[in-house]
């Protein structure tokens, strides 16, 4: 069978860089080929290719059986290659419908159809199973249903071979699994998939075949049947990852970050963090889980003096922190890892040297007065950058041109070099790969045995589960219960995450129909 798209020989240079190395590809109709490997592997490099957003040094692309020169988005999208990419490209303030209908607006007379695009993008929902209502704003979509709209955006420009670019790396687990459903929907109706991603769970879940990049190099394909996550593992970094968190039983000291009754509102002016009182002692690792909008991002960025506290208080270390700035709580010993790096953790037209040193700059030996030493940053970061293997040509280039991983990695860099009496994580190993996610838990606990409090805020169950030492899971703004790491269970944590008090539900039943579409909306 003649493939729906194929790459020969993909090579692509950068200045220092040899990003992608002689690359084969073949995609078949209604197939799900995952695409596997570290940060900066290529992956994405050859996706940008395969997009039209790069032109290859070397080799070519066939569509179809047919060779094809592709000099943009316009050109793949013509040929029905359609790319949702990890950052949404969306416009917050219009809605669903006028986000899909944009550059390829359907008019009525002098004006636009938005009524027809709408129910075009009903139709899709329905035929796809993507339950997306095309009048709402994209800015009160949450993340799982923004990625859905990104889909219906290539479905509705007749998109059938379609690439995603770490789709799961912002979802929670049960938006993971959600979309899932509809990639195999997808599928089933005779759409050609490229799934990249660094979770070995989801690859051996959902691929009909698996192809693992290393250094540019395609180092092996292998099908889900005849592979474990351990195997993959060792594909993709070239040696065998511990997928385990080894850690000893935690020594408390005393209590580090004391919070009280406290109230925090979100953009909106409505109360995001509901009477919150919790503590996290020196030495241990406190866990929150949660369905992503129900307060988590609001309590970290309160702690961190990105958003101002309405009433109750923060004490760190003995001391009252509430509503200090952020540069007053880093000096207090605070290392915050931001749930969105771009955001809040980078500056990124800031070289990765600058970025290594944000909070730092104005201390020696990184200054001499009011002047920066530009050698102690310069080395400082190249230290940094090989202790904590980030994959960038130098430490002179643009923290923008690295892969989302890498600049994680940069954050994590810069936060953990430090001496700390409190790390506040919000999803750290987001965007990384098997063997730096196995290098930072292995950093976040050397950082609570050196007697650090971690509070550490994740979608990812199993990493909160393998970290923590208590957890506290968050519903509409309030920790409805804490409990012990070491007997909490996966079905527990899940039914808190919903509302529902594991203690008072039926023993080893499902949930209700009710508690299902409870669930369900949480989730939406």
């Amino acid at each position: 069978m003649t493939p729906v798209l194929e790459a020969r020989g993909i090579t692509k240079r950068f200045p220092g860089v040899l990003a992608n190395d002689n690359i084969d590809l073949k995609l078949h109709q209604g197939e799900i080929l995952s695409l596997l490997g570290e940060n900066g592997a290529g992956k994405s490099t050859l996706m940008n290719i395969l997009y039209g957003l790069y032109h290859p040094d070397e080799g070519e692309i066939l569509v179809h059986g047919k060779p094809v020169t592709m000099t943009s988005p316009h050109d793949a999208i013509a040929l029905g290659i359609g790319m949702v990419h990890q950052h949404f490209m969306l416009i917050p303030v219009f809605t669903v419908t006028e986000n899909v209908m944009l550059g390829i607006e359907t008019t009525r007379g002098l004006a636009l159809d938005r009524q027809k695009v709408a129910d075009d993008i009903s139709k899709l929902s329905v035929q796809y199973g993507l339950e997306v209502n095309p009048k709402l704003y994209v800015k009160d979509l949450s993340v799982g249903i923004q990625q859905r709209v990104e889909i219906i955006k290539l479905l509705y420009r007749k998109a059938d071979i379609l690439i995603l670019d770490e789709p799961t790396a912002v979802l929670t687990p049960q938006e993971a699994d959600d979309l899932f459903k509809v990639l195999r929907n997808l599928k089933a109706q005779g759409n050609s998939i490229i799934f990249i991603t660094h979770k070995l769970r989801e690859v051996l879940e959902l691929s009909d075949r698996i192809m693992v990049l290393r250094a540019g190099k395609v180092v092996g394909e292998t099908k889900p049947q005849e592979m474990t996550s351990e195997g993959l593992a060792r594909m993709m970094v070239g040696r065998t990852v511990i997928l385990t968190v080894d850690k000893e039983a935690m020594k408390p000291r005393e209590a580090v970050l004391e919070v009280e009754t406290l109230q925090v509102q979100d953009d909106r002016k409505n109360i995001a963090v509901r009477d919150v009182s919790l503590e996290v002692r020196g030495g241990e690792v406190l866990g929150v889980a949660g369905v992503q909008g129900n307060g988590q991002t609001e309590l970290v960025e309160a702690l961190t003096g990105l958003r101002r506290v309405q009433s109750g208080s923060v004490r760190i270390a003995g001391k009252d922190a509430t509503n200090f700035a952020p540069r007053q709580i880093f000096e207090l010993g605070v290392a915050h890892v931001p749930e969105d790096r771009q955001a809040d953790g980078l500056v990124m037209n800031f070289p990765v040297e600058d970025n290594m040193v944000l909070n730092e700059y104005y201390h020696p030996p990184f200054a001499r007065g009011i002047a920066l030493n530009r050698t102690a940053i310069k080395e400082a970061a190249q230290a940094r950058v090989k202790e904590y293997d980030v994959r960038t040509p130098s430490v002179e280039t643009p923290t923008s041109s690295l892969s989302g991983g890498n600049q994680q990695k940069v954050i994590i860099a810069r936060e953990f070099s430090r001496p700390i009496k409190l790390l506040i994580a919000s999803q750290p190993t987001r965007g990384l790969d098997v063997g730096s996610i196995e290098y930072i838990h292995s950093r976040i606990i050397e950082k609570r045995d050196e007697g650090a409090a971690v509070l550490l805020v994740s979608n990812e169950l199993d990493e909160i589960l393998s970290l923590s030492d208590r957890i506290a899971v968050m519903y509409k703004g309030h920790i409805i219960k804490t409990l012990d790491a070491e007997t909490a269970t996966k079905d527990e944590l899940g039914l808190l995450m919903a509302g529902v008090d594991a203690e008072t539900a039926p023993p080893a039943a499902s949930p209700s129909a009710e508690t299902k579409a409870e669930m369900q909306d949480e989730i939406l």
